[in-house]
């Protein structure tokens, strides 16, 4: 089970997005406790401006900066639609279903606020965690959003929370990637210009309108998973400017060798990577990148062949199989380093690997082969006499690890989170073909939606 680690230096908990009971669910009246849902808060006009300050930028993995997306959805005409995107495809991430499910208030309000910015008439709640949806739909009981706001589900894989898929998914159809332009922030969900941000996003910009004091110590702070052999997974929240190896030490995996990054997407590092700091820009520089925050450190025994062979396997079983270049790329990578790992890799597989990192790139509709190309280019930069040592004799390492249940060792489960007693009971599950949230307000500009398919 991932453990909560609060850290030892952050900011105050009214700065923190872990906030000060991360193991129980949030009630409404605590929320507003500390300053939430304050009616005398930031006004979207001045939240906007301290955001912009701050320079917070996007925790769904592209780290866009978030207050040009909110100008962009703003500008674009229209009735826009706000969507808190709670859909966490990557394996080694706990941070969003957490969220959800123990201060669904924290990402609500920051729904709203950035309603308020944008001038959005509608809102979603997108996910796939049956906790997470209970815990969301108890919060708008709790306490209904000045805007109507609809949850809806999918099923969980890794292309659900690219930002089409799930404007795909709330228009009623498969969350699957859409080829851009255009992008929902001009044309997302009913047609209308769409604001797609990740549940670590809305909950900052809410910390912000109610603490703008410490717009920066919130904007430069990040959930991170943390996981590895080592030690059992950990969530817990960092300071851009934390090294990678403090972090290790702070998982519990001091001897870390390595790192797979940013879930899938931001490849793999060496040791020589672990005194860089946690900080997108840095990060980009050499190489890799945050992504989502998910970390898994290499310890001695644990072979970055066989890591990159587990990350292939996850990315090829998952991928959207409408892209024909994605299905035939992803697997010839994950065979090829199968292959490394299980000793039986032909001379020239270095070589078409290092073809595939290169040639890969930007030829499906969603980030899964730029990933997939990324994982094979990581291991071929940052361990070449590794991967040479694998096609002259079996890793004894690879051998102790086989790639076959690669997948399995890549997933971490979310940390537990109690509901208080006492708390008004989820409403019942909707039947299929409905989505539900609270009780929708009167609203003569709001925008037709297609009724949603499938399982609710």
């Amino acid at each position: 089970m991932t453990t909560i680690r609060l850290p030892t230096t952050s900011s105050t908990p009214s700065g923190s997005v872990l906030g000060p009971a991360p193991h129980r669910t949030e009630s409404a009246g605590a929320y507003r406790a500390t300053g939430g849902y304050g009616a005398a808060a930031t006004g979207p006009e001045e939240l906007l401006a301290h955001l912009t300050d701050s320079g917070l930028r996007g925790r769904g993995g592209a780290g866009f900066p978030a207050a040009v997306k909110l100008r962009s959805v703003r500008d674009g005409g229209g009735a826009p639609v706000v969507v808190a995107n709670g859909e966490e495809g990557e394996p080694g991430s706990a941070k969003d279903r957490w969220l959800l499910r123990a201060r669904p208030h924290l990402v609500l309000d920051g729904l709203v606020r950035s309603a308020e910015i944008t001038g959005a008439v509608r809102g979603f709640v997108y996910l796939s965690d049956p906790a997470a949806a209970a815990s969301v739909r108890r919060a708008l009981t709790e306490h209904p959003p000045p805007l109507p706001v609809e949850v809806v589900e999918t099923a969980h894989t890794y292309v659900a929370g690219e930002e089409t898929a799930a404007v795909r998914r709330i228009d009623g159809g498969p969350a699957l990637p859409t080829a851009k332009p255009p992008r929902p922030f001009e044309r997302g969900v009913g047609g209308a210009p769409t604001l797609v941000s990740n549940v670590e996003t809305l909950a900052r910009i809410a910390l912000t309108a109610a603490r703008p004091d410490l717009r920066r110590d919130i904007a430069h702070g990040t959930l991170v998973t943390l996981s590895g052999r080592a030690a059992g997974p950990v969530l817990t929240e960092a300071a851009y400017g934390t090294s990678l190896r403090d972090l290790a030490e702070r998982h519990g995996s001091p001897d870390a060798t390595g790192a797979l990054m940013g879930g899938l997407f931001g490849g793999l590092v060496d040791a020589r990577a672990l005194d860089l700091p946690l900080e997108p820009a840095a990060l980009a520089a050499a190489g890799t990148a945050l992504g989502c925050g998910a970390i898994r450190f290499l310890v001695p025994g644990d072979c970055p062949v066989t890591t990159a062979a587990d990350a292939a396997a996850h990315l090829s079983a998952e991928s959207a199989r409408q892209c024909g270049v994605c299905v035939s790329g992803t697997g010839a990578v994950g065979n090829a380093l199968h292959a490394l790992a299980a000793g039986t890799a032909a001379p020239d597989t270095p070589d078409h690997l290092q073809r595939w990192a290169t040639g890969l790139r930007g030829r499906g509709a969603c980030g899964l082969l730029d990933a997939a190309a990324g994982i094979a280019g990581s291991l071929l930069r940052s361990f070449p006499a590794l991967v040479r040592s694998h096609l002259a004799a079996p890793c004894p390492d690879c051998a102790g690890h086989a790639p076959a249940d690669g997948r399995r060792r890549l997933t971490v489960a979310v940390p537990e989170v109690a509901v208080p007693p006492g708390r008004i009971p989820a409403p019942p599950r909707p039947a299929a073909g409905r989505a539900t949230g609270a009780p929708r307000a009167s609203s003569p500009t709001a925008i037709p939606l297609p009724t949603l398919k499938g399982t609710p």
